[in-house]
């Protein structure tokens, strides 16, 4: 069994690949960015307050998939800077306060619409 998972609570794909796919008792999400879904526009401010987008647009796929936030299983967070470390540390420790799931952080040459930080998550679906 394949769902795909897509919600107006988040940004619209902007390529050929789903917000998410539920299977096998999982969850895939893809990499969000900090977009703004109600203007499809990135969010003006730094990387923590784009932290706090992608979180929240996380949060809003995975609530639609029947999964959550605290069903999180691994993470990956890819920087524009590693100098944006803490700043997006500090923000992604509030939302995974217990127990945070395993993760992995990299820093890249360039993210999409020139952001400062996209995260792709794997969430238990149950």
């Amino acid at each position: 069994m394949r769902d795909v998972i897509s919600t107006p609570g988040a940004p619209k794909a902007i390529g050929p690949y789903s917000q998410a796919i539920r299977a096998n008792g999982f969850v895939f999400v893809s990499g969000q960015v900090a977009i703004d879904p109600a203007t499809q526009n990135v969010i003006a401010g730094d990387a923590a307050a784009q932290t706090d987008r992608v979180m929240k647009n996380l949060a809003a796929i995975l609530k639609v998939a029947g999964s959550g936030l605290e069903k999180v299983v691994r993470a990956t967070v890819f920087l524009k800077s590693m100098g944006d470390f803490v700043a997006m540390n500090e923000v992604y420790g509030r939302y995974f306060s217990q127990a945070p799931p395993a993760r992995s952080t990299v820093e890249v040459s360039r993210l999409p619409k020139d952001v400062f930080v996209e995260i792709d998550v794997i969430a238990l679906a149950e």
